[in-house]
């Protein structure tokens, strides 16, 4: 379940709020009666993470680093081509 709080409260009971969230609450943080932001706590990884996974699975081309054509990197920069 929710709680509404409003902006100038949240930023004065920042603290408490985190720790609520921290505990499984959540928090809408809201201006002048608007939703703005949820405040939530992280979930932590159920089990860790296992490396290698994908081993075999992805390819990455050997000029992955190369740079790019100059016409694709006037447009990066915003420039005419």
């Amino acid at each position: 379940m929710s709680t509404a709080i409003n902006l100038y409260e949240a930023k004065t009971q920042l603290s408490s709020l985190v720790e609520r969230a921290a505990k499984g609450e959540e928090i809408v943080i809201a201006k002048a009666g608007r939703p703005l932001a949820r405040l939530v706590g992280l979930q932590s990884r159920k089990t860790p993470r296992k490396p290698g996974l994908l081993k075999g699975q992805i390819r990455i081309d050997s000029d992955f680093d190369a740079p790019l054509p100059e016409s694709v990197a006037k447009a990066f920069r915003g420039e005419s081509a």
